[in-house]
């Protein structure tokens, strides 16, 4: 009796033994385990909101399974050999995006965002097949990331805002996009206010000037110009400074009506500008009661600057609205 006793007790301390090596050599062949992993990723992002991987730490926390988390990965180049302007553009962008998940209401493990620069993990582009950067994309927690889980950047821009809508299209997790303070505009107009305050002091004994329309003139052709080329857009909707095109060029130009980039509103206002100043120049010529070839010289200037920037205005806007069928000397 005592002997199967012995027996039945021996087999289940052998059991227990077999259960446990095969525990062990499960976890080693799959390295460490989920809740492991999610602790791991949860130190690493009250650290940094923004995790840099590697290539191994991109296999042992983004392709391994299985995972019950999201990751939003920036896949970058910011390196000057490189030659990308916007990566550090987007960068800083997709930190913004970060840091407001980081300290808003709905943060949780589930759901990290990672950069994974070229220098640092080549064999994932290799893996991923990416020969551009920058590029954004969703590891859902099942499956392989599909078509939509690689965010469009060329449609929707890399701006915080488009970046945290993209990811609640994704993963159903809002964020509320906090933008760090910046002082620099009204730094600016305490110093403009400033500086007319000490002009109007030092000529409080000739204010003449006030009254002269030529400075109210400029000054409401500069505001004109400034609303007309899209500053207060860029101002609402902040939008990139440019962007890089599919061919590897840097972009100027949006191509669609729907959004624009920083330098094109400049662009815009340079061109809509040297327009004004054609038609005042024709117009001075046909006002003025001066020697006449001068005034003819000032007439065929302010006609060419006329005819040469706004073609180049009708072609930029060619360029924006497919099938516009209109253009002037330019395609």
């Amino acid at each position: 009796m005592k002997c199967n006793v012995y027996f039945a007790l021996l087999g289940v301390f052998l059991l227990h033994c077999n259960y446990v090596n095969c525990q062990y050599r499960t976890k080693s062949s799959q390295g460490t385990s989920l809740a492991e992993r999610v602790q791991q990723l949860s130190e690493m992002a009250i650290k940094r909101p923004v995790l840099k991987f590697n290539g191994a730490k991109f296999k042992e926390f983004i392709k391994a399974s299985p995972r019950n988390y999201s990751v939003v990965v920036m896949f970058t180049a910011m390196e000057p050999q490189w030659q990308c302007q916007i990566c550090r553009h987007a960068a800083d962008e997709f930190a913004i995006v970060a840091n407001s998940f980081r300290y808003s209401q709905s943060y949780s493990n589930k759901l990290f965002f990672v950069a994974v620069d070229f220098d640092e993990g080549s064999d994932v582009f290799q893996m991923m097949r990416l020969t551009t950067a920058p590029v954004y994309m969703h590891f859902p927690p099942k499956g392989r990331p599909k078509a939509a889980d690689t965010m469009d950047i060329q449609r929707l821009g890399f701006g915080a805002e488009a970046i945290a809508k993209w990811i609640s299209e994704r993963t159903d997790i809002q964020i509320r996009v906090f933008r760090p303070p910046n002082y620099s505009g009204t730094v600016a107009v305490v110093m403009l206010l400033i500086l007319i305050g000490g002009l109007l002091y030092l000529r409080r004994n000739n204010l003449d000037f006030i009254y002269n329309r030529t400075i109210w003139g400029l000054g409401a052709v500069l505001f004109t110009l400034t609303m007309v080329s899209g500053q207060m857009w860029n101002h609402i909707r902040g939008p990139p400074f440019i962007q890089k095109s599919p061919n590897g060029n840097v972009a100027y130009f949006h191509n669609s009506s729907q959004g624009q980039f920083v330098l094109e509103t400049y662009i815009v206002m340079m061109l809509n500008g040297a327009v004004v100043l054609g038609m005042i120049l024709m117009t001075e010529a046909a006002a003025s009661k001066g020697d006449v070839k001068k005034r003819r010289i000032f007439a065929i200037i302010g006609l060419g600057l006329v005819i040469v920037f706004f073609s180049l205005i009708l072609s930029s806007f060619r360029y924006k609205a497919l099938g516009y069928p209109y253009s002037l000397l330019f395609k």
